[in-house]
C-alpha cells in the first residue's frame, strides 16, 4: 500500500510514537517532573522552607498518635475476639472498633493534607438500606481494616521516624557545636558510642560530621516524611481497581488523541494555505495579468489579444480544477450526497489501475468516522499509484456491528515501514484521533495489507 520511501500528505507525528507492522496504540504521555535540580544552596535554605517544618512535626507526632492507634486497635481487637463466643456482648468492641478506625482514619487524613499536601479521598463509599445492611457493608468494605492495618502499621513507623529524626537534629547541633563546651565536660572528653573525643584532629573530624549531619537532616526528615505520605496514601485512601486503572489509562489516551487531533488540524490549515498560496492564487493572479495585456493590446492587436485571452481561458481551467481538487481534499462532494457507498467507487474509478471495491455500508455514519474513512482511502490508493508499481489493488469497507472496517491490499513491491516516513504515521494519527486501530503488514516484495478499525457506535 505505502511503499519504503513513500511520502503521502503526511502529519507531523510525535517521534516517540509507535509505529510498526503491529497494530499501533495511543502511547503513554512521557513523564515530567516539576522539581527543581539540587544545588549546594538548598542545604541552607531548607531550613527556612515551611516544608521541612511541616515535615519535622508530622514525624514527631506519628510517634504519639501511633502509640494511641496502636493500643487501641490492638485493645478493641482483642476484646472483639475475647467476646467472639457471647452472642451480646462482642459486636459491643467491634462497633467501638470500626468507628474508632473511622475517626482515626479521618484525623489522620486531614493531618496528612494539612502537613505532608497529600490529599486522600476518602475511601468509604455512601452506605444506604436498612440498619444491619449498612453495617454488613461498612465491615465487608475493606476500607475499615486497611486502616487496622495503619494503626498497627504508624506504631513501628513513629518510633523509627521519632528516633531518626531527633538523632540527626540533636546529634547534629550537638556534634557541630561540640568544640564550644567540651571544655565544660568532665576530662573535657565526649563519648561518641566507642569513641573517645578530644582536643585535636578527633575533635575536629566530630565537628564536620555534626555539620555535615545538621545539613542533611532537613532532607533525612523529608524523605521519612514521604515515607509515610506513600504509607498513608495506601492504606487511608481508596483501593486502585481494575476499572480505575482502566479508567486512567483512558484519560491519558484521550488526552494523546486529543494532542493528536490539535496537530491534524494544525497541519490540514497550513496544507490548504499552502495549496491556495502556490496554486490556485499564482495562477489567478496570472490569470488577470494575462486579461489585462489582452485589454491593452484589444484595439493595436486584437489577434495577439485574442491569444492571450485563450492562454488565460486555459489558465481559469487549471485553476477552477486546482480549486475542485482541493475542496475534494478537504472534504468531497460525492462523500456529502452519498456516503461511503458512492464516494469510494468514484475515488477507485480515477486510479490508473483496476481496483476491486467492496463497499458494505447501509445507513450513513457520523461525518468523522466517514471522512477519516475516505481520508484512510484517499491517501491508500494514491500511494499504490505513487510508490508501489503495483498493478491491481482492493479496497473492502464494512460495517460489523459497532465497528468499520477498512482493508486495502495491493499487489505491488511492498516495503512500507512506518519508521521510513511520517506518511503511515499520518494515517495512523488520524485513526487515533477517533479511538481506532492501525495496522500495516508489508514484507518486501509484497504484498502490502492495510487494516483499519473505527468505532461507529451512534
Amino acid at each position: 500500500m505505502l511503499t519504503a520511501g513513500a511520502t503521502p500528505t503526511s502529519l507531523p507525528s510525535p517521534t516517540s510514537r509507535p509505529t510498526g507492522t503491529a497494530t499501533t496504540a495511543a502511547p503513554s504521555s512521557a513523564p515530567s517532573s516539576n522539581s527543581k535540580p539540587f544545588r549546594a544552596h538548598h542545604l541552607v535554605t531548607a531550613f527556612a522552607a515551611p516544608t521541612t517544618w511541616r515535615a519535622v512535626f508530622h514525624v514527631l507526632l506519628d510517634f504519639w498518635i501511633g502509640t494511641a492507634a496502636f493500643v487501641f486497635a490492638i485493645t478493641m481487637v482483642s476484646a472483639t475476639f475475647g467476646l467472639a463466643f457471647t452472642a451480646v456482648l462482642w459486636p459491643i468492641p467491634l462497633t467501638l472498633l470500626l468507628f474508632g478506625l473511622r475517626l482515626i482514619g479521618a484525623i489522620e487524613r486531614a493531618r496528612v493534607a494539612a502537613l505532608l499536601d497529600e490529599l486522600i479521598a476518602d475511601p468509604y463509599p455512601v452506605f444506604t438500606g436498612r440498619l444491619w445492611r449498612q453495617a454488613w457493608a461498612r465491615v465487608s468494605c475493606g476500607a475499615p481494616w486497611l486502616e487496622l492495618v495503619y494503626c498497627v502499621v504508624l506504631f513501628p513507623l513513629g518510633l523509627v521516624g521519632f528516633v531518626v529524626v531527633v538523632t540527626t537534629w540533636s546529634g547534629g547541633l550537638a556534634l557541630a557545636t561540640l568544640p564550644l563546651y567540651i571544655g565544660q565536660l568532665p576530662g573535657q572528653a565526649a563519648a561518641v558510642g566507642a569513641y573517645e573525643i578530644r582536643s585535636g584532629t578527633s575533635l575536629a573530624a566530630a565537628s564536620a560530621a555534626g555539620v555535615a549531619l545538621f545539613l542533611l537532616a532537613p532532607w533525612v526528615t523529608r524523605g521519612w516524611a514521604a515515607v509515610d505520605r506513600r504509607v498513608a496514601a495506601a492504606l487511608l485512601g481508596p483501593r486502585r481497581t481494575e476499572e480505575v486503572e482502566v479508567l486512567e489509562e483512558r484519560v491519558e489516551t484521550l488526552e494523546a488523541t486529543r494532542a493528536w487531533a490539535l496537530e491534524i488540524a494544525e497541519a490540514e490549515r497550513r496544507r490548504i494555505e499552502r495549496d491556495l498560496h502556490d496554486g490556485a492564487q499564482q495562477r489567478l493572479v496570472a490569470l488577470a495579468m494575462e486579461i489585462g495585456r489582452a485589454r491593452e493590446r484589444l484595439d493595436t492587436d486584437p489577434e495577439g489579444a485574442r491569444a492571450l485571452l485563450d492562454h488565460a481561458h486555459e489558465e481559469s481551467k487549471r485553476a477552477v480544477a486546482e480549486l475542485r481538487d482541493l475542496a475534494r481534499g478537504i472534504h468531497p462532494v460525492s462523500l456529502s450526497d452519498r456516503g461511503l457507498a458512492g464516494a469510494i467507487p468514484a475515488l477507485a474509478g480515477r486510479c490508473p489501475f483496476p481496483v476491486n471495491v467492496q463497499v458494505s455500508v447501509a445507513t450513513r455514519l457520523a461525518p468523522a468516522i466517514e471522512g477519516i474513512a475516505y481520508f484512510v482511502v484517499s491517501e491508500g490508493l494514491a500511494n499504490v499509484a505513487k510508490h508501489a508499481s503495483a498493478r491491481a489493488a482492493s479496497v473492502r469497507v464494512q460495517r460489523v456491528g459497532d465497528t468499520l472496517t477498512i482493508d486495502m491490499s495491493d499487489d505491488g513491491v511492498g516495503g512500507a515501514d512506518p519508521a521510513l516516513g511520517t506518511g503511515l504515521r499520518g494515517l495512523a494519527d488520524r485513526v487515533h484521533t477517533v479511538d481506532g486501530t492501525f495496522a500495516v503488514t508489508s514484507p518486501v516484495g509484497g504484498p502490502t495489507q492495510l487494516h483499519v478499525e473505527l468505532p461507529c457506535a451512534s
